[in-house]
């Protein structure tokens, strides 16, 4: 299976399969980035898993990230993680704090969903199974961010608070921000009840009706609804100030492509976790 298509690049090589932003490709020079493909691939790093329960899956997971990172040329001890939890936390990453491992598990990323940095050789790494994944790369300041978007994250517009953050800490304009959209669940598969297609509606109002009736289609049959979490994060995003053309979708479900993504509504329980890296060389 290729997932090529005109905004993205299905690369495998040395064993190892993932995506890149054929946009991001122009600013080869300066930065490096790629979303992992292949449910062999974990990159779940959560602390129970090293120190209670599963450390066979954290070593494969550290295993993973190495294979990954040296891919685009990153060492992997360069990577700072946060512990997302569908939040609109939004840090900006100074340093790097362990010298001789990764940033993982760490107290300063606790409850954080949105990781930002000018500084070169810091991977920023989020991760998902099914939750959007957005990178975002101002090629002007040389700044990047990488921030999870699940559908609590989108109620709250991490997206945005992503880009107003990078504006008042680095003084972006966001007109010159490139932002790209990972595989993700899609409305196709993205289906909800009423209680959480009511918040969307009361949340969105802004955008229009038009918008929201593209945004929200109900299944009369079966009173539910399927919501489009990446229509949205375009179009506030584009109400922040970003160019059209800079707002870059994979158009990937990662749902209808299971077998090469993980996700979460396709696995349920025990289920993988893809990772989004991105760094400044």
């Amino acid at each position: 299976m290729d997932l090529s298509n005109e905004n993205v690049i299905h690369v495998k090589k040395n064993g190892i399969e993932y995506l890149q932003f054929k946009k991001l490709l122009e600013y080869e020079d300066d930065i490096s980035h790629a979303y992992s493909l292949g449910i062999d691939r974990n990159f779940r790093t959560a602390k129970a898993n090293k120190e209670k329960l599963d450390k066979d899956i954290y070593d494969k997971t550290i295993e993973d990230y190495k294979h990954l990172s040296k891919q685009i040329g990153l060492d992997y001890i360069n990577i700072v993680k946060s512990n997302q939890a569908h939040t609109d936390e939004v840090k900006i990453v100074k340093s790097k704090i362990k010298k001789d491992e990764p940033d993982f598990n760490l107290e300063e990323y606790t409850k954080t969903d949105g990781l930002i940095t000018n500084k070169r050789n810091i991977g920023l790494s989020t991760t998902n199974a099914d939750c959007i994944l957005l990178l975002f790369y101002d090629p002007i300041k040389k700044i990047i961010a990488n921030t999870h978007s699940g559908w609590r994250g989108t109620l709250q517009r991490i997206s945005v608070k992503t880009v107003e953050k990078m504006r008042k800490e680095y003084g972006s304009n966001p007109e010159d921000i490139i932002c790209c959209i990972c595989p993700s669940i899609r409305k196709c598969h993205f289906e909800v009840d009423k209680d959480v297609k009511d918040m969307f509606e009361e949340e969105f109002q802004d955008l229009g009706k038009e918008n929201l009736e593209n945004i929200i289609e109900e299944k009369i049959k079966d009173k539910k609804w399927n919501i489009d979490t990446v229509l949205i994060n375009q179009i506030i995003l584009e109400k922040v100030g970003l160019k059209k053309e800079n707002i870059i979708d994979s158009k990937i479900c990662s749902v209808c492509n299971k077998d090469l993504i993980h996700s979460y509504r396709a696995k349920k329980e025990g289920y993988g976790l893809n990772t989004a890296l991105i760094y400044l060389k």
